[in-house]
């Protein structure tokens, strides 16, 4: 890709300073600091050079959910930077459903996992870090967030709240993992301000107990607000800033 600007980047740049028109007008809203609320660009189902073209406008944070697509984008997107390049390194977090089979391909290239929600899953992924510790293949342990279900939906995946400290103690006790926090979606039911409420509600619960674990991933492009007041500190936006997903993937 070249430098020059393209129909693609001008499209990216608008949709991306609408989202961060509203993620600062929600922070004001809510009476927080500005850059309270990290913005974490979804670019699943989206081209390396998408991701390219968001590094040139200054993100540098991306939510990926889907192992290989994920591993082979990662390694496609770095082989291009170089730390003399503006701008921060680029960061890919998992925030999609994780198999434990592809836990050891997810911890090459993932700096958070935000959906863990089984023992089995964080056991596959402490395995998998320590191992990408040992050969070098990253240095810090890698983070987690605990997905929580808020209506106890197996097929949404997510912990129940009764059982969210057995997990975050087998999270705490590992060797190559480090808890950071909690993740949710809001189910399709219901309205998103009780879900939101719901969420502060644990969230402070869970952080009382766990206060190194502050980090609240919440907020997806049509509830960003209301996650925002309910304290996230993550939203993780896709359709509004990258627009429909490519045909080839729907």
């Amino acid at each position: 890709m070249n430098d020059s600007p393209d129909a693609r980047t001008a499209e990216l740049s608008e949709r991306l300073q609408a989202v961060r028109d509203r993620l600062d007008a929600a922070l004001a809203a809510a009476d927080r600091p500005a850059g309270s609320c990290t913005l974490l660009v979804v670019t699943k189902f989206f081209p390396a050079d998408d991701v390219r073209r968001l590094l040139s406008l200054g993100v540098c944070e991306f939510g990926e959910s889907r192992e290989p697509e994920a591993g082979r984008k990662v390694a496609e997107v770095l082989a291009d930077w170089h730390p003399a390049d503006p701008g921060d390194a680029p960061a890919f977090d998992m925030i999609g459903t994780v198999q434990s089979k592809k836990a050891r391909s997810i911890a090459r290239w993932a700096r958070t996992v935000h959906s863990v929600d089984r023992p089995k899953v964080a056991d596959a992924l402490d395995r998998a870090a320590r191992a990408a510790l040992d050969e070098g293949e990253r240095t810090d342990p890698l983070g987690v967030l605990l997905q929580v279900s808020l209506d106890g939906d197996p097929q949404r995946g997510g912990v129940v709240e009764a059982e969210l400290s057995a997990l975050a103690d087998r999270i705490c006790a590992a060797d190559a993992l480090s808890l950071r926090g909690l993740m949710v979606i809001a189910p399709l039911h219901g309205e998103p301000e009780h879900w939101m409420a719901e969420t502060a509600r644990i969230h402070t619960a869970f952080r009382d107990r766990y206060p190194d674990a502050a980090e609240l991933s919440a907020g997806m492009s049509g509830d960003m607000e209301i996650a925002v007041a309910a304290g996230s500190t993550c939203v993780r936006v896709g359709t509004a800033i990258m627009g429909e997903r490519p045909l080839l993937s729907q």
